[in-house]
């Protein structure tokens, strides 16, 4: 029989919360409530409408998909992160770009207006981290490589991300449900 030290001793460390690391037993993460875009009628409606105005602008579907995967990486949302990169994968995206895009900036695999729509995707996301939050710098590049109705996609698909972002990191939304 084990005493209680040693069987402490094999398990999975704990952080200051008493959440299990990844590798650990830890029972599923449950939604704290079902999606609250399914819940309250017309939202989900709403929410699709603009999405399919942004992606009638010109900004490759490919691009949209980067930059909604690398907000959710930023927001640490795994629900939109796991989803994105299936969505992603299933439009033909490489694996390889899908890998890297956390570090777009070094990687070697996106287009200058990629990493465009990507600076622009990381000021917007992480608005309070300067006191300029979206440089011009930034929005010129952007404006170098799309017109007018593009960046107003670009804005609206890196906004409405973080607005799912949001939702779904409070309410607890598992990564791996339907999507």
């Amino acid at each position: 029989m084990q005493s209680t030290q040693s069987t402490q001793s094999t398990q999975s460390p704990q952080d200051a919360q008493g959440t299990q690391d990844p590798q650990g037993s830890q029972p599923p993460v449950q939604a704290r409530i079902s999606n609250p875009a399914v819940l309250l009628p017309g939202v989900t409606e709403s929410v699709l409408a603009v999405l399919k105005s942004v992606k009638k602008a010109g900004v490759p579907q490919a691009t949209l998909d980067l930059v909604h995967l690398r907000a959710s990486q930023i927001n640490g949302c795994s629900y939109c992160v796991h989803g994105g990169t299936l969505q992603a994968q299933k439009a033909g995206e490489r694996d390889e770009r899908l890998h890297t895009v956390a570090a777009w900036a070094d990687a070697p695999f996106f287009t200058p207006a990629e990493r465009a729509a990507l600076a622009l995707t990381e000021a917007v996301t992480r608005l309070s981290d300067r006191t300029d939050p979206v440089p011009d710098a930034v929005w010129n590049e952007a404006a170098a490589h799309y017109d007018e109705r593009q960046l107003a996609a670009l804005v609206l698909m890196i906004g409405m991300t973080n607005f799912f972002n949001r939702v779904n990191v409070s309410t607890r939304q598992v990564a791996g449900a339907a999507w």
